[in-house]
């Protein structure tokens, strides 16, 4: 297993127009040039009007969950921001958590994740989820319902054309013979895929065919001392190397009144997550506008974690 990483939010939305993204690109350079393992981006496409389905696990959400912007708010397109950040970036992995992956055209996100992969040297990480939103599904014209075994079909038509030099998949609507597409991913068997969602059969069965990776959701995200290790049971028995699979966690940061991070104690913390099995910590950090400064911070967060995990 490898040594525990850090990764942080890069918040890509925003309740009204920014007026300018300058600030997120800044962050991401910061967190380059600290030696952040990893910056990670969130997804929507379009909203509906229906927001409060957040809430609602039995459609996806979470019990409490708050949808950060209205309808109109601004979110920047995953694979697109991506692109930016690799160009003006050297070492720190890219990251989506997660991208509703079956809005896309399977073979068009295949050639997309494949292109950034290359560009960025090989430094790119794929999070995927069903979502939590119908009218996402609706408007591009996608049978909700039919959700999860869509996102089988991409992940294996992406599998597919990463690793094989003349593809052919036979898939429940979709099938193709005598296909090529190039360039594959710079990374070995193509671009590691994490797979978010909750302890169950069909997210296990995913894990098992795609996963180097699980992102824990709702309740289970909450309990990974109990989660993690039966899901570890699940992949296994899927057909998956459970042992080796990499967990997902958030940074358990304490931030004081004055809205100030107490490093001392976030750190305190990270033990009991790190025996839990949480090999990929994920959180937000205050940082100073300032560049320079904004680099003395990250740099104290990372080598705070590398001590405490290492």
């Amino acid at each position: 297993m490898t040594a525990p990483q850090l990764s942080i939010m890069l918040r890509t939305y925003s309740p009204e127009d920014p007026g300018t993204w300058q600030p997120l690109f800044d962050l991401a350079r910061a967190a380059d040039e600290a030696g952040v393992d990893r910056v990670l981006i969130s997804d929507h496409v379009v909203f509906g009007e229906n927001l409060e389905a957040y809430a609602r696990p039995e459609t996806g959400g979470v019990v409490g969950g708050r949808q950060p912007t209205g309808p109109d708010g601004h979110w920047l397109e995953p694979m697109t921001t991506l692109s930016v950040i690799a160009g003006m970036t050297s070492q720190v992995r890219l990251g989506t958590n997660i991208l509703i992956a079956a809005l896309r055209r399977p073979v068009v996100l295949a050639k997309t994740v494949a292109t950034l992969d290359v560009l960025s040297g090989g430094r790119l990480d794929l999070g995927v989820g069903i979502g939590w939103q119908r009218e996402e599904y609706e408007a591009a014209g996608l049978d909700w319902r039919t959700r999860g075994r869509q996102l089988d079909l991409t992940l294996e038509v992406c599998r597919t054309l990463w690793r094989e030099q003349r593809a052919a998949v036979d898939l429940d609507g979709l099938a193709f013979d005598g296909i090529h597409m190039m360039p594959k991913p710079s990374q070995p068997g193509g671009v590691p895929i994490w797979v978010s969602g909750r302890l169950n059969e069909k997210v296990a069965r995913r894990l098992a065919r795609f996963g180097t990776g699980w992102i824990p959701w709702g309740e289970d995200a909450e309990d990974l001392g109990a989660s993690i290790p039966r899901m570890r049971e699940a992949v296994t028995a899927a057909g998956g190397d459970g042992d080796a699979m990499q967990v997902a966690g958030t940074l358990p940061v304490v931030v004081r009144d004055d809205r100030s991070v107490d490093l001392d104690a976030t750190w305190a913390g990270v033990g009991p997550v790190v025996e839990a099995g949480v090999t990929d910590f994920r959180g937000r950090f205050p940082v100073p506008k300032e560049y320079a400064a904004a680099v003395d911070a990250l740099g104290g967060v990372v080598d705070g974690f590398r001590r405490v995990t290492r």
